[in-house]
């Protein structure tokens, strides 16, 4: 069976969005139906992207701190068992500065991923388990951009400080739900990780840089070995690289390594369709 689902990982600044595009891209010039979920998507199948999860009486508590919005978080609210899920990035983008940032700040503090990492884990799986229930009734293949390794990895190395088997087994578990879906990782790599990450400082928002490198040095991993500032998250993702490799050695899914340390688009692409050519030729049929 040809693979339903190419997943794509590998660290900041190295290339994963691109090189999900571009495989996208590929599929869709094989003549094969792909849709790709870039980072960010508010819209993931197999993904919470800005939606706070709720208890009955937290989400009670909710609407009694905001009653005026009562109603529209009544109607926008999603009830599964005894969870209330409000996707409340959606609701920000749909009503803009009519939406509070009280309410916005209120929401964000029950994120999927602001969760203790043994909640997020039941709720990232139980997502992903739905997800491979209904991409096997289709004949899309999905491409999706760094949910796979980068958000385990994040929530539980850089943000809990997790122990290493933690966030192997969490994302072994992810594969595990994945299999039958025949899934592809390929893992975007760089040969100088001091400069990719340098490079991608300097091309971005200075808020996603400073927001980064916040994140990384003022939680788990980074606040626990004292690192700090742009020297100090260089080191965390020396040691995130050197877990994702690990993580990557032990998965028993297909996977390919590629590298785009030479930034050539033409010559990359060419890469990523020999690798796809690879598992979606006639004969995997």
């Amino acid at each position: 069976m040809k693979p339903k689902l190419v997943l794509i990982e590998g660290l900041p600044g190295f290339g994963k969005t691109t090189t999900a595009q571009l495989v996208h891209e590929v599929l869709t010039e094989m003549n094969l139906t792909s849709q790709l979920f870039l980072e960010g998507d508010l819209d993931h199948p197999a993904d919470y992207e800005g939606v706070a999860r709720f208890r009955k009486n937290e989400f009670a508590e909710l609407l009694s701190a905001f009653e005026q919005y009562r109603d529209l978080l009544s109607n926008r609210v999603v009830k599964q068992d005894d969870n209330y899920f409000l996707a409340y990035r959606k609701l920000k983008a749909e009503y803009g500065a009519s939406f509070p940032d009280e309410l916005l700040h209120a929401s964000f503090n029950n994120d999927v991923y602001e969760l203790p990492l043994d909640q997020n884990r039941k709720l990232i799986t139980e997502r992903w388990k739905k997800f491979a229930d209904s991409a096997l009734k289709g004949s899309d293949t999905f491409v999706f951009d760094c949910c796979f390794i980068q958000n385990p990895v994040t929530i539980g190395m850089i943000k809990y400080g997790a122990q290493k088997e933690d966030v192997r087994s969490y994302v072994a578990e992810l594969a595990a739900i994945a299999e039958r879906l025949n899934p592809l990782l390929i893992y975007v790599e760089q040969n100088d990780l001091d400069h990719s990450f340098r490079k991608a400082v300097a091309e971005r928002p200075k808020e996603w840089s400073e927001g980064f490198i916040e994140y990384y040095t003022n939680h788990g991993y980074g606040k626990k070995h004292g690192h700090a500032g742009l020297e100090g998250t260089l080191q965390v993702l020396q040691a995130r690289r050197q877990l994702e490799a690990e993580i990557f050695n032990g998965l028993k899914i297909a996977k390919k390594k590629v590298n785009n340390s030479s930034y050539d688009l033409n010559e990359y692409k060419q890469v990523l369709a020999g690798v796809l050519s690879e598992y979606f030729s006639p004969a995997n049929e």
